[in-house]
């Protein structure tokens, strides 16, 4: 379903190594990985589905407006996720010492095809 636009996104960001659209349960719609991934992004995808959960929540009763976008810098791996909805979100995982500013920009402009996708 989402698999093309995944692709152009991990190719696209320089460094980009994984991505994928994920509810906000933890279900995935759709992955993609290069083959040389080190980490299993539906792992990643789990877990982070925890993590944006919570900063929902706080955004919600802070009365600070909706989440758009987190990201997680760690030694061995950088993830940025955006929403695409108030449901889904897409994560894209980047090798350490990546662009992540164009990978921002990446999501944020493939943002609204994946929403498209999603009526």
């Amino acid at each position: 379903m989402f698999q093309s636009l995944l692709q152009g996104v991990v190719e696209a960001a320089d460094g980009g190594v994984a991505s994928l659209v994920m509810d906000l349960d933890g279900i995935t719609l759709d992955s993609y990985s290069k083959p040389d991934a080190r980490f299993d992004i539906q792992m990643v995808g789990i877990e982070l589905s925890v993590v944006i959960k919570g900063v929902t929540q706080a955004s919600s009763m802070l009365e600070a407006g909706n989440t758009q976008e987190v990201a997680i810098v760690a030694d061995e791996l950088i993830t940025v996720v955006r929403m695409v909805n108030e449901q889904y979100f897409v994560a894209l995982s980047l090798e350490p010492g990546a662009n992540i500013g164009k990978a921002r920009y990446i999501l944020r402009t493939r943002v609204p095809a994946m929403a498209s996708e999603l009526v």
